[in-house]
């Protein structure tokens, strides 16, 4: 935690050509009043809207280390990205498929995941940006143990006492055993125990019906769900949460949350863009700090 008494909410700006900095500007707005300090991280640069170049992917590179830097260094207590272009990052060096990447190995996490929240639904993900042909050979009890446990501590910190934590099928039906996939039987359903027995202060259910699964959650009777694959979970997300949703990486020392959106290069300058995921961003990354203040 950073030595100040109030919460410090560093943030950066993206890929400067995207709509990053007018979504951060129109959310610090409404975070006016709130007892707590926002730091940009790193350096702005003159650039033309919706034109990305190689100096802003290398601004961006430089915040996301500045930020990097800070949360190790307990500067600031979370941090919110905006979004940046990964393949102009890529074309100048970057080596990490993106920011959950870069995060976890400059932060030294040796265990991390991807999780999207919204108003209706919290997921985390087992496998991420891979080809769906490549999923089952992926998802692995210890993965999804893993995962489950990530999801448990960040709901924890959040302030939930008993958090429910739902486990997803892979198939259809959770293979209506074993006729259209066994993953349910011999991966999941020992993840599931596993996490169970680890976790005995926490309520988890499953192998769930996917179908199913993530409409129960929306009504409130999971507070977030384990997903074996992207779409699975971020299709639901989107088409309940697509203004409110964000990116969150567990696993961490500290909390880095972004919105859920690109950098819409499209839109950047017109003043079309929804603020909403941001300012969203904003307020969980309070909400986690206040609550891990109110534990200390």
């Amino acid at each position: 935690m950073s030595a100040s008494p109030l919460p410090v909410i560093g943030y950066t700006l993206g890929d400067q050509a995207g709509i990053g900095p007018e979504m951060m500007q129109l959310a610090l707005r409404e975070m006016e009043g709130e007892p707590a300090r926002f730091l940009c991280m790193g350096r702005r640069i003159t650039c033309s809207p919706g034109i990305p170049t190689p100096e802003t992917a290398q601004a961006a590179w430089d915040q996301l280390e500045c930020a990097a830097q800070a949360l190790r260094d307990g500067a600031i207590d979370a941090v919110v990205t905006a979004p940046v272009c990964k393949q102009s990052l890529h074309d100048i060096g970057f080596s990490y498929p993106g920011q959950t990447e870069f995060f976890a190995e400059y932060l030294g996490a040796k265990r991390y995941a991807m999780c999207l929240s919204g108003e209706h639904l919290t997921v985390a993900l087992c496998t991420t940006h891979v080809a769906l042909r490549d999923v089952p050979g992926m998802l692995t009890a210890r993965q999804i143990v893993n995962v489950g446990e990530l999801l448990a501590e960040y709901l924890l910190r959040l302030g939930l006492a008993h958090p429910r934590i739902a486990v997803a099928g892979l198939n259809p039906h959770n293979g209506e055993a074993g006729s259209f996939g066994d993953e349910e039987m011999h991966i999941i359903a020992p993840a599931v125990e596993e996490l169970r027995r680890r976790l005995p202060h926490v309520r988890i259910y499953g192998p769930c019906v996917p179908d199913s699964v993530y409409r129960d959650a929306s009504r409130g009777e999971y507070d977030g769900v384990v997903a074996p694959y992207h779409d699975q979970a971020l299709i639901p997300l989107k088409l309940l949460d697509f203004d409110r949703g964000v990116n969150i990486t567990l696993g961490l020392p500290g909390l880095r949350v972004s919105p859920d959106h690109g950098t819409a290069f499209s839109l950047a300058g017109k003043g079309q863009a929804n603020p909403g995921s941001t300012i969203q961003a904003f307020r969980l990354a309070l909400r986690f700090v206040r609550s891990a203040v109110a534990k200390a």
